[in-house]
């Protein structure tokens, strides 16, 4: 998502020589944070409501640019976007290490991004390096953009059944 050749011609290059990473690094002047960061919607949703301990969960969320422009979402680190169960980042209490160099979330107008995970019903506990299968509950599922002020986001839930 971050460009790795900001000068080589891509695939994005208009007929008329701008390049999408010029047109948004433009508009990431013009269109204020706070309004990028509400012009995306975050939805995540699973593959069912309920679950059996240690079942696999199919994690879709998507992120929607709901304004007819581009827009930038300027992050504080390389971490444009994530997911947690019960506020452990992707299902782990183990500290993530992501540079601390900013990133750019880029949208086109209107453009959808979509992502699947497939989690494996369990959640890593650093301390006894374990993976443990969650008891019967309910948990929260979350999928974020990774800002640092009014993060967008979603959450859904799940159940932990033995049936």
């Amino acid at each position: 998502m971050v460009d790795a050749n900001p000068g080589a011609r891509t695939e994005d290059d208009d007929r008329f020589g701008f390049s999408e990473s010029r047109l948004t690094g433009a508009l990431r002047k013009l269109v204020p944070q706070s309004l990028a960061r509400r012009s995306v919607a975050v939805r995540v949703r699973t593959d069912k409501h309920r679950y059996r301990p240690g079942e696999s969960v199919d994690i879709d969320i998507e992120f929607r640019n709901r304004f007819p422009v581009p827009v930038v979402v300027a992050t504080p680190s390389r971490r444009l976007w994530g997911w947690t169960v019960d506020g452990r980042l992707e299902a782990s209490d183990e500290p993530r290490y992501v540079p601390d160099s900013p990133g750019a979330f880029r949208f086109r107008a209107r453009e959808r991004k979509r992502v699947r995970r497939t989690w494996d019903g369990r959640v890593e506990r650093v301390d006894d390096r374990v993976r443990e299968t969650l008891s019967p509950g309910t948990y929260e599922i979350r999928a974020f953009v990774a800002t640092t002020e009014r993060r967008p986001c979603d959450v859904t839930t799940i159940e932990i059944t033995r049936f």
